[in-house]
């Protein structure tokens, strides 16, 4: 498992700067120039110092190999500074926001708390849901409660994140008023007071973003065990005189989760896509609307980076499921 874990590991390498090619060739290709909004009263000369402050009279491989030296070498020697208190990057250029002129990392951090509090619990919701759902709907199959688990699932996963999130904001902020619509990102949490504010605040972005995950995950947990409930190791153990709780909640549940963890892992990337649009729509200032006003303002070293984060993620988990797979299906080995 370790020689395959860092092979896998190693193998990722090529794949991301491959992947980091393909965003860099993108945003160059995209129409628009980050020196557009500057007001027509600077003059041609001002403009040109700031293109040249910009990086943007440098050919496009040397920009590319740049950006590459400063997020994977001067980036880590930042956060190795600030946590160990060295001297590593010393006075090492950062990749620079166009639109802040402040480093893409810094506003990164300071974003990514508000998008996994908001992620986060919207995944671990939606897990806890879907999994009691998949496991009774197999068990009681062509019953009520299934039929309609699969209607709700189904319109679950086929609403996209920008119509359900405008649907409960109509529905549960402007007509009944029980959640605020807009996500106050300045709000602290002090007392037990403030802690009931900021759950009233989470309630309807992870409303909209664990309907999705419950849908999908409740139809692989449903299909996984229609498959293992008529294997035939199913019928010995109901022949030894186990009780049923034990056949279905040890045996079946447990060889009915391999590959739905795998798909669980490899939903998590997915999640993170859905709340660029969930983020926007409930004013939560997290990195899905990082993402949106950057894309708005053409600053494309923000863009570059935001989006290569999330590439990450999705090789990442891609090598945690597959790790997992193993780990749980003794069938599988990786000598």
């Amino acid at each position: 498992m370790l020689t395959y874990t860092i092979r896998r590991l190693v193998l990722s390498i090529p794949t991301l700067l491959f992947i980091a090619l393909v965003i860099f060739l993108l945003l160059e290709l995209a129409p628009g120039d980050p020196m557009a909004q500057v007001p027509l009263s600077v003059p041609d000369e001002v403009k040109a110092q700031m293109r040249e402050a910009l990086g943007l009279d440098q050919p496009s491989h040397i920009r590319f190999g740049k950006w590459l030296w400063q997020f994977f070498v001067v980036e880590p020697s930042v956060w190795i500074d600030a946590t160990f208190g060295s001297d590593i990057a010393g006075d090492k250029h950062r990749v620079i926001s166009w639109q802040t002129r402040s480093p893409v990392m810094d506003i990164v951090v300071q974003r990514l708390p508000q998008t996994l509090w908001v992620v986060g619990m919207s995944y671990v919701v939606g897990i806890l849901i879907a999994l009691p759902i998949g496991i009774y709907s197999a068990y009681r199959q062509y019953s009520v409660f299934d039929q309609l688990g699969t209607f709700v699932t189904m319109v679950g996963y086929s609403v996209p994140p920008f119509f359900s999130g405008v649907l409960v904001i109509v529905i549960f902020s402007v007509q009944l008023g029980w959640f605020p619509s807009i996500y106050d990102t300045t709000h602290e949490v002090v007392d037990w007071d403030s802690f009931v504010i900021q759950l009233r605040q989470m309630v309807m972005p992870v409303m909209v973003l664990a309907l999705q995950t419950t849908a999908q995950i409740s139809r692989y947990m449903r299909a996984s065990m229609l498959d293992n409930l008529n294997q035939d190791y199913v019928r010995t153990a109901r022949a030894k005189g186990l009780r049923e709780s034990s056949v279905v909640m040890v045996h079946v549940l447990r060889n009915s989760m391999i590959p739905v963890i795998t798909v669980i892992a490899l939903g998590v990337p997915q999640i993170f896509g859905g709340a660029i649009i969930t983020e926007q729509i409930f004013g939560v200032n997290g990195l899905g609307q990082l993402l949106i006003t950057a894309i708005q303002a053409n600053d494309l070293p923000m863009v570059q980076t935001v989006t290569f984060m999330l590439a990450v993620l999705i090789v990442g988990f891609n090598i945690i499921a597959d790790l997992l797979y193993g780990w749980l299906d003794p069938r599988i080995s990786y000598d």
